[in-house]
């Protein structure tokens, strides 16, 4: 048997042929933000559990710019005190509570100009699934990142069967192994060490490049968030403050008139 971290960057290795082989869906992909981004909306990333970490990955943080509307619902994702008040126990059984996601859009002036990226490795949980769903009701493009593997394996929570695939219009895949970790240590009955977080850390980021590219051809250059030893501290606080500004622009349109996006 080979060495644990032989193990783990072999199957990496693997990982990484699967993403360059999904290169026109991630162009398709980046097609379809690209045109929400010119439009002036946004695109809607969400992810419960350890999927928050993709959510992130794509804004804010360096090297990424505005354009996203990372919507991170605490009580799904906040592992750290792991029992006891705010617990993983309770946020497990959240993502599987019907009716969560609406209330979460709920906040949301939608329109057919937004897209939607939703991640979840199994996509088999409720809250993202209905995730989905609601946003394809309102005419959205709706991009799915899951581990294909994994995915197929598991069994959705939802009565009718129904996956995160099953309302996707674009279905992405981390190239995760099925359970998600990738090392076999001898002696120990079950494996460590997950992938699908570099799987999808990777899907993330060729999105964004391909997405940088298609808008600075197109004319609309992104304000990226650019660190100061790349362009000194001057230059990298006022493209932080310009991007901060138009995250907020691009926010404000979506709480406007929201009560009349959700009438009857």
């Amino acid at each position: 048997m080979s060495t644990p971290i032989a193990q783990y960057l072999s199957k990496c290795r693997t990982i990484t042929d699967t993403i360059e082989k999904q290169q026109k869906a991630i162009q398709q992909a980046a097609q379809w933000f690209a045109e929400t981004i010119i439009s002036g909306r946004m695109v809607h990333v969400f992810g419960s559990g350890h999927s928050r970490i993709m959510v992130e990955e794509m804004w804010p943080r360096y090297g990424s710019f505005p354009g996203f509307n990372p919507i991170v619902e605490l009580s799904l994702t906040f592992h750290n005190l792991v029992v006891g008040a705010n617990g993983q126990r309770q946020a497990m059984f959240l993502e599987n509570v019907p009716g969560l996601a609406p209330r979460i859009l709920r906040n949301f002036n939608l329109s057919e100009l937004d897209s939607a990226l939703i991640i979840s490795s199994s996509g088999c949980n409720i809250v993202p699934v209905e995730m989905a769903e609601c946003f394809q009701k309102q005419g959205i493009k709706v991009v799915a990142l899951v581990t294909k593997d994994h995915c197929a394996d598991s069994k959705s929570k939802r009565e009718d069967g129904k996956r995160l695939t099953d309302f996707a219009d674009l279905i992405l895949d981390t190239g995760a192994p099925s359970g998600d970790a990738m090392v076999n240590v001898e002696g120990l009955e079950t494996p460590v060490a997950p992938g699908s977080t570099v799987g999808g850390a990777m899907m993330i980021n060729c999105i964004k490049a391909v997405l940088a590219d298609i808008l600075t051809k197109g004319g609309h250059p992104p304000r990226v968030l650019t660190g100061a030893a790349v362009v000194g501290a001057e230059r990298s606080a006022a493209l932080f403050e310009s991007a901060y500004d138009e995250h907020a622009q691009r926010l404000s349109s979506l709480y406007r008139n929201v009560e009349q996006s959700h009438q009857p």
